[in-house]
């Protein structure tokens, strides 16, 4: 089998499932119900394969759930809302040629005549040719990937009836008092004049782009101040001197009377974040400053000296130096003092003025001598301002500062206080004294999707969610500790943000979407509409069959379905929605709500998957509330992470063509656990590419195998049937634990791995006919791994029915056979062992001697394991067995087997066999040992061995680990 075979077979099964409608799910009040959403896809562009791994796992969960008998819903939309889609389409208008080249790329995937993608792009100078393009080419691109989405219930967010519920949602916010409007500090976006959400923002679902708040501290000079902003305001006691970038261009800006310096990028942050403030000039060269003095706040008298690190697009573009404290600050004064000649030529300084400049201690910390930023800046070997080690260097000691720093006798009226507190302090009285004012900086250099900046400015009559309210926070957080969060491990990263969020801005001017119902100026962004569409999903066919008007769906409508509230006669009455309907959609979404797993990926922690839990608290009673959350890592290729840029994204198109929906399903389960990073490596994929093919031919072949009349009287038989079912059993705990790694690994490779040991243990013939008795279970089990072959192979068996829609094997006792499993370890375990010793053997052998220990040992052994059950300790042992006068007699033997048994502890998990049926695995075994080792076997007793001088290795036989003697 190729894989071209494979594909054919996946397109004939995904057609199949769409003619038989098996995913369609409708209320079954005989099963339990199980309700899994993904987050619905952003419709601006073809998917890649790291959604992919988002989506597969959503999907392997929702058949597991379809396995073990649950009625399972998973639906999917598509999100059009926001600024992307719209400045796509600007970008093409204005024959942005980056853009038409991109996706000119885009319907190359998907369009083969060049005049059709001509056409196409000419289209998408309308936005919602974009949206609608390309969510008709995901939902392909899914189907293509086996996913057992049921469609009827897919809208898009840019539908007018998507709009009435929005507005619904905010009205029912409005009405608990979490709508606000006023001031408010935000990211912001230059070129569109409006507030950035995530999803405005380039990389920001990746790389979120948060505010932070400097302090932006005077400094007395020439007609006005400098502003030099900083994290750590506490600082400002060890100030030494004044940094500027003499590169760098600087604005004067007037505000409230005074004269402000900055550079030219603060300058405009400067405005934006206080309206009353003026540009009265620009373009000052930095190298003007070199070499003037300000006076600090504290009446010193600094040097302004030239520096490299200083960024002018960060915060005000001055920096005040604190070498004592700060890594960046003393490696640069340190490099200026071995430059002062230099820099005395360049810019006319006197070289004693830095020559003189000295460090000022002003935090203690426990375990450090000296000043702080030189011990570290030392011990890294850090000697230049632009080594890249300074920014860990930095971390390093602000955090052990922050943490265990007490401010000393140079801070004044702030000494003794720890540094957590003295930042907060300093903070207020240096604002409370008019010697600092508060400037907000991006976390990091943004920019939004159309290539705007992004930086942090101050909105008037901004309407907000606020997330501070106590109540709110309070709930959620509650739930949080409640709900199943898989991984464990992200739990906290919930209840932090939960406790960060404060006001957020939830509309903008400018956008697809849902106009804000008490205020349609302005659009509700996309992450604030996205929060409770899952509760759509369970009414959205109803809708579409039964054309009702989007003007019909009023909020006395959606009280009545979600929440229970108002009579249906009189709702339909007045909306011309027929009661029984109203009633059957109602009952919908009782049956369906809550989600049950909510899985997505980790970025989406301080965003989404907060505002989805909050939104839910707030509008929802608490029976409807989110049940769990589950979440992946990204996907990484080679190595490295997937950019356009780089050119190394694979596309989800290209999965089914270059590759198949089974190979891709396979490698995304297997390859990582869901807190892991996936890194798609082509040698992998080929690796388990065979793999797959291995399976599909041998399950293939097995389907027509002959019958072996013995089979079962094996060791090796009873052993493979055993090793099976046990992958069963476990295997259903570890799906319900959403181990979906450790399942795939168990249920495919090992078992394959198994059947492969087995067939040299025995033969094809064998190994063909025990694959066809577990064939049936087996490929239940691979279902939501591999769905496409498992079909292919459950129709081959015979049977009218699809294995998606099978039950999971249960294993009745009987099935496992412990006695096999012990027994075949034991050879298993002998042949590693004999493995090693033909690593320090310098020629090759004609002859292995297998020696089995003798009862006396059985017998030993077994006593020991009566004694220690917990643990094998070798005086405890000793002391047990001397106290037996037929252990006794035999003192020094019996210590020595302790001694082999210590060596070896695992020994003890195996059951104690006698010689007989030892014996006789082995005699079972001799033909599969003699081809293994290319010699002949024989195997004897420990009694034996000792006539036949073989003492040295007979002495070290223990049950279930024999002697192995090469000649």
């Amino acid at each position: 089998m190729e894989l071209e075979d494979l594909r054919k077979i996946e397109r004939k099964w995904q057609r199949k499932w769409k003619e038989a409608k098996i995913f369609e799910a409708n209320p079954d009040p005989s099963k339990p119900k199980f309700f899994i959403t993904v987050p619905y896809p952003y419709t601006s562009g073809s998917l890649h394969i790291g959604h992919g791994r988002t989506y597969t796992i959503g999907d392997i969960i929702a058949r597991w759930k379809r396995l073990m008998g649950y009625n399972v819903l998973f639906p999917m939309a598509f999100h059009i809302t926001g600024t992307p889609i719209l400045s796509i389409a600007d970008r093409i208008a204005a024959k942005d040629e980056k853009y038409i080249k991109l996706y000119r790329w885009y319907l190359n995937l998907y369009e083969k005549d060049p005049k059709k993608i001509e056409s196409l792009i000419e289209s998408f100078k309308d936005p919602k040719n974009v949206a609608e393009y390309f969510a008709s080419k995901i939902q392909e691109d899914f189907e293509a990937l086996g996913y057992s989405i049921d469609w009827r219930r897919k809208f898009h967010t840019g539908e007018p009836i998507y709009n009435a519920f929005v507005r619904w949602q905010y009205y029912k916010l409005n009405e608990r008092g979490v709508i606000t409007r006023g001031v408010h500090f935000v990211r912001y976006c230059l070129l569109h004049k409006n507030p950035a959400g995530e999803d405005d923002i380039a990389d920001a679902d990746v790389n979120p782009v948060r505010i932070i708040e400097f302090v932006a501290i005077k400094f007395k000079y020439d007609d006005g101040y400098i502003l030099a902003a900083t994290l750590r305001p506490e600082t400002i006691f060890g100030a030494t001197n004044m940094w500027v970038n003499p590169d760098a261009k600087y604005a004067k800006v007037e505000y409230n009377g005074e004269i402000l310096y900055m550079s030219n990028e603060a300058s405009v942050k400067f405005i934006h974040q206080y309206p009353n403030a003026t540009i009265i000039e620009k373009d000052i060269p930095g190298e003007t400053f070199v070499g003037k003095y300000v006076i600090d706040p504290l009446g010193k008298k600094l040097l302004i000296l030239p520096a490299e690190f200083v960024d002018p697009d960060n915060a005000t573009g001055f920096v005040y130096s604190e070498p004592s404290d700060a890594p960046y600050d003393y490696v640069a004064l340190m490099e200026a003092k071995r430059k002062a000649e230099e820099i005395s030529k360049k810019y006319g300084i006197n070289p004693e003025e830095i020559e003189k400049i000295s460090l000022i201690k002003i935090i203690d910390v426990p375990g450090i001598d000296g000043h702080h930023a030189e011990v570290v800046v030392k011990e890294m070997n850090i000697t230049s301002q632009l080594d890249p080690k300074l920014e860990e260097a930095t971390r390093k000691v602000y955090k052990e500062q922050y943490y265990h720093g007490i401010m000393n006798e140079n801070a004044g009226d702030f000494a003794g206080l720890p540094v957590s507190e003295a930042k907060e302090k300093v903070k207020e009285w240096l604002i409370s004294q008019k010697k600092a004012l508060i400037f907000y900086e991006t976390s990091r250099k943004a920019w939004c999707r159309s290539g705007g900046k992004i930086i942090v400015a101050r909105v008037t009559d901004q309407w907000f969610i606020d997330y501070s309210k106590d109540w709110w926070k309070d709930k959620t957080k509650e739930h949080i500790q409640k709900m199943l969060i898989y991984p464990e491990k992200y739990r906290q990263l919930f209840l932090s943000t939960v406790d960060w969020l404060e006001k957020r801005p939830c509309a903008r001017r400018r956008g697809l979407g849902t106009r804000l119902p008490f205020d349609e100026r302005w659009i509700i962004e996309s992450l604030s509409d996205s929060t409770i569409y899952m509760a759509f999903y369970t009414i959205a066919h109803y809708i579409r069959q039964n054309n009702i008007d989007a003007s019909k769906l009023t909020p006395e409508v959606f009280d009545y379905i979600f929440l229970g509230k108002g009579d249906p006669k009189a709702i339909g009455y007045k909306t011309g929605i027929a009661p029984e309907l109203l009633e059957k959609m109602r009952r919908e979404f009782e049956y369906w709500y809550p989600v049950d797993v909510r899985h997505t990926a980790i970025a989406h922690i301080t965003n989404h998957l907060t505002f989805y839990i909050m939104h839910h608290i707030a509008i929802f009673p608490e029976k409807h509330w989110p049940k769990a959350i589950t979440l992946n890592e990204l996907v990484i290729r080679e190595g490295a992470k997937m950019s356009k840029s780089k050119g190394n994204i694979i596309p989800l198109k290209h999965i089914a063509e270059k590759y198949s929906a089974d190979l891709f399903r396979l490698y995304v389960a297997a390859s990582a656990d869901l807190d892991t990073i996936l890194d798609w490596r082509e040698k992998d994929v080929t690796a388990v590419r065979n793999r797959l093919l291995k399976f599909a031919e041998l399950a293939l072949r097995a389907i027509t195998a002959e019958e072996v009349k013995d089979f079962g009287s094996l060791v090796a038989d009873r052993w493979i049937l055993s090793r099976f079912y046990e992958r069963i059993i476990k295997g259903k705990d570890l799906m319900e634990k959403f181990k979906i790694k450790d399942y795939t690994v168990s249920m495919f490779f090992e078992m394959l791995k198994d059947l492969n040991y087995y067939e040299k243990r025995t033969n094809t013939k064998r190994l063909l006919w025990a694959i066809k008795q577990i064939l049936h279970d087996w490929v239940i089990a691979l279902s939501p791994i591999i769905p496409h072959i498992c079909e292919e192979v459950w129709e081959r068996l015979g049977e009218k029915s699809f294995v998606s829609l099978a039950k999971y094997p249960e294993v009745s006792p009987d099935k496992i056979d412990e006695d096999a499993i012990q027994l075949e370890e034991i050879i298993r375990r002998t042949i590693d062992d004999a493995k090693n010793i033909l690593v320090t053997l310098k020629q090759k052998p004609t002859k292995m001697i297998i020696i089995l220990a003798s009862e006396f040992k059985r017998s030993v052994l077994k006593k020991v394991r009566e004694i220690c059950k917990e643990r094998f300790e070798f005086k405890i042992a000793m002391r047990a067995l001397m106290k037996d006068e037929k252990f006794r007699k035999h003192g020094k033997e019996v210590a020595f087997i302790l001694q082999q048994i210590a060596k070896d502890p695992a020994i003890l998990s195996l059951k104690v066999f006698d010689m007989n049926a030892e014996k006789s695995v082995f005699e079972e075994a001799r033909e599969f040992l003699s081809k293994e080792f290319n010699c002949d076997v024989e195997i004897i007793t420990e009694e034996e061995a000792k006539k036949r001088n073989y003492t040295t290795k007979a002495k070290i036989a223990l049950p279930g680990k024999p002697g192995i003697l090469f000649t």
